[in-house]
């Protein structure tokens, strides 16, 4: 928010407090970008408009800070999260997204995400790749409002990721000029 008075501290903790496992492959439900824009289609028509969410959790390695991404196959990667339930709460619509992509299955580990700030909204106006920081003065009806959070991560956590996926922690000077890579 511009202009607020508050102001929000983002703590970031070294890479090494974190344990990573593995579970049960995730699978992704699209094969390629053109049956993933088809099925947002057919989706939009039940629907309508998409609402996703995703998180950013920040960790810091040789004194920089990274972002956790998750590798899908060799060469594309995002942000956890993913597409809400129809009248979903977006916050606890994000939790449920990270325990699935991240969280282990076990009532010894209860996932404890703490969602923070809204940092970013992006629009897809067409049923297309390309989604923009605000929505076409001209279009009416987009096709997607995707909101980028703040996760804050405790000083320890344990993830659990499924096998198919890696979880890279990015550094944040890598993502600038290289969305080739990073979606």
């Amino acid at each position: 928010m511009v202009g607020a008075s508050t102001s929000s501290v983002v703590n970031v903790y070294p890479l090494a407090n974190y344990t990573f496992g593995t579970k049960e492959p995730k699978m992704e439900k699209d094969t390629s970008v053109a049956d993933r824009l088809a099925r947002m289609k057919v989706n939009y028509m039940k629907e309508g408009m998409r609402t996703s969410v995703e998180a950013i959790l920040l960790v810091q390695e040789h004194n920089h800070p990274h972002i956790l991404l998750l590798q899908i196959g060799n060469t594309f990667c995002k942000l956890p999260g993913g597409r809400l339930k129809p009248g979903e709460n977006e916050i606890e619509g994000l939790k449920r997204k990270l325990c699935s992509k991240l969280a282990v299955n076990s009532p010894s580990f209860p996932p404890n995400w703490q969602v923070g700030e809204c940092v970013a909204v992006w629009w897809r106006p067409n049923f297309e790749t390309v989604m923009y920081p605000y929505c076409p003065p001209h279009i009416t009806k987009p096709k997607e409002c995707k909101k980028l959070f703040i996760v804050h991560l405790t000083e320890r956590e344990y993830f659990a990721v499924p096998r198919n996926l890696k979880l890279l922690a990015v550094p944040l000077f890598e993502l600038y000029d290289n969305v080739q890579h990073f979606y």
